[in-house]
């Protein structure tokens, strides 16, 4: 389902739930239309015609003209009573069909396979979060609120018009049509402008979010020009699709006043023929006027509604489209734990391929025994950490199967699979919370006692209880802590989750070579007693791994031990010579 029509189909689904508090609004809204745009007009004109009547005859009949101001007030009372009903149920349905959609698109990012978000950047999505999200809400709150109301208070003018003076009705469809014709042609040329804001709006906040996250990158390599200029492109991009699609959109309604007027000039020419004719009276073309006024004050409104819904169609087309993106393979039920088992790892004829036209790994076998230390080196790009990726299911494999403890992962739910393997990333993340709370993210109802015995194993100890308020320091993106300690906390965090198999994604490949030797000390503690697979760089930090295996191209071109790769003089020989003497070697 796409374009516009797909996606009012879908608001209406949306909608659908609500249908009796929708109905209630616009009887509501219907009720307060009636009162104010279709009675008073006339109870209004008869009073006029009380006070001429009066002035020619005998004097005004004050009682009866009382009376009739007195039921248009209560008129006008009861008619904002019920317009105010209306804008209430508006606003809860609305907050409602809006809270849903943040629920289900939340919800539906977990689902999301790895690849989704390797394609599409943060910035863009936070966007259809925050910006679409509140753009579709302004345009469904005048939608419901609005639309329906306003087409009955049209068509209860118009009828109204020809029941006063048919004359005059025809008068005034014949010239209003004009309006209609030129609303439809800029309506569909806003549309497309609000398509494109929406995605430049997308791009923008990639830029921004990318710009801060890297501030001090930026900063360090003199690129703030070349940022700015970035920005100012798509600020600018997003300004000229916003000001065409504005532009446009608001146009609509000086167009209609603009013909409502020329109605006008109508209306007072002919209408003043008619009463001097004695076909109307001065209070019956009083009314007519209102009427017109009325009619042409709704019009406007509907088209100026227009704009509105062309903006929230745009946004939501980009929050149904994400809510439509492919999912990752639905998960089997969860099985009661059983325990964490021993770690052996099995990977059979293993193929993967991010792109179907690049081949990347192609029919490995791989066997990781219990309490083994395995280490993948190798050349950036060589599957190292798409190996791992698997492991987690992160990524499905093409073909083939992963095993853990002879039980298929691929058979498993996710989330069973990832409570047995831990992960230590190559970039240390920390969110906004206490020491304590960053290592006790590793599992849940973890006691104080446990968090602290962590901290010591991994050396985070020794700095923790040097920060302003110890374990309780609120850390963050920016924590006043070197990039090893932040790694060292991501140690503890693995520790205290008590994987059966742990995965060291480069966890050394960020830090100087004093915190290496403590990242080091700490990942021996925490490898100890579980399997390990180690990716890394430095091979320094994998010189006592069981078994090292040279990865190129998604191939394991080499394995064995530090020694015995050494004496092949091969692959691994070289990159570690290169290490050794990055200034005399060169890499075959």
């Amino acid at each position: 389902m796409s374009g516009k029509s797909g996606a009012v189909r879908r608001l209406l689904g949306e909608l659908a739930p609500y249908r009796g508090r929708i109905v209630a609004l616009v009887v509501a809204g219907m009720a307060g239309t009636t009162l104010i745009a279709l009675v008073a007009p006339m109870v209004l004109g008869g009073a006029t015609d009380l006070v001429l009547t009066g002035v020619r005859g005998n004097g005004v009949d004050f009682a009866a003209l009382g009376r009739t101001l007195l039921s248009l007030a209560g008129l006008y009372v009861v008619g904002a009573v019920l317009a105010g009903a209306q804008a209430r149920i508006a606003a809860h349905v609305v907050r409602r069909v809006v809270f849903d959609l943040r629920e289900r698109t939340s919800a539906k990012l977990a689902r999301l396979p790895l690849s989704h978000f390797d394609r599409h950047s943060r910035g863009d999505l936070v966007s259809r979060l925050t910006n679409d999200m509140d753009l579709l809400q302004q345009g469904l709150q005048q939608v419901i609120e609005q639309l329906a109301v306003r087409w009955f208070a049209v068509l209860g003018g118009v009828t109204m018009m020809f029941v006063v003076s048919p004359l005059l009705a025809v008068i005034v469809l014949c010239v209003m049509p004009m309006a209609g014709v030129l609303t439809a042609r800029i309506a569909r040329r806003a549309q497309t402008d609000f398509v494109r804001q929406r995605a430049a709006l997308g791009a923008l906040a990639s830029q921004v979010d990318e710009t801060y996250a890297a501030h001090s990158l930026v900063a360090t390599f003199g690129r703030r020009e070349q940022v700015e200029r970035a920005f100012a492109e798509r600020n600018t991009a997003v300004f000229e699709a916003g000001t065409r699609g504005e532009t446009d959109a608001r146009s609509i309604e000086p167009v209609t006043f603009l013909v409502t007027n020329l109605i006008y000039v109508l209306i007072a020419t002919v209408g003043a023929a008619r009463v001097i004719s004695g076909a109307l009276t001065v209070g019956q073309i009083q009314a007519f006027v209102l009427y017109c006024g009325r009619f042409g004050n709704d019009a406007g409104m509907l088209a100026a509604l227009v704009g509105d819904v062309q903006s929230g169609l745009a946004s939501a087309k980009r929050i149904f489209a994400l809510l439509d993106a492919p999912e990752q393979s639905p998960d089997p039920p969860r099985r009661r734990s059983r325990g964490r088992g021993s770690g052996r790892v099995h990977f059979e004829r293993v193929s993967f391929r991010y792109d179907p036209a690049t081949p990347l790994i192609e029919d490995q076998s791989l066997t990781i025994e219990p309490g083994q230390t395995v280490a993948l080196v190798g050349s950036t790009g060589g599957g190292k950490t798409t190996l791992a990726g698997l492991l987690t299911r992160f990524y499905e494999v093409d073909s083939g199967r992963i095993t853990v403890d002879g039980a298929d992962i691929a058979a498993m739910h996710r989330e069973d699979v990832r409570a047995f393997t831990g992960l230590v990333p190559q970039e240390p993340w920390l969110f906004h919370g206490t020491v304590a709370e960053n290592i006790a993210y590793g599992r849940a109802g973890a006691t104080r006692a446990e968090v602290l015995a962590a901290a010591r194993a991994t050396g985070v100890d020794r700095f923790a209880r040097t920060l302003p308020h110890g374990y309780d320091t609120v850390l963050g993106e920016s924590a006043g802590i070197s990039a090893g300690e932040r790694q060292l906390i991501n140690l503890a965090r693995a520790l205290l989750a008590d994987p059966a198999i742990l995965l060291l994604d480069e966890a050394t490949s960020s830090v100087d070579t004093r915190s290496e030797l403590l990242v080091a000390r700490a990942m021996a503690a925490v490898r100890a007693g579980r399997t390990s697979l180690v990716i890394a760089h430095r091979l320094s930090t994998v010189r006592d791994a069981d078994l090292i295996l040279v990865m190129e191209d998604g191939r394991i071109v080499e394995r064995g031990t530090h020694d015995e790769l050494l004496d092949l003089c091969g692959r691994y020989a070289r990159l570690h010579a290169a290490q050794l003497f990055p200034d005399r070697t060169t890499l075959a």
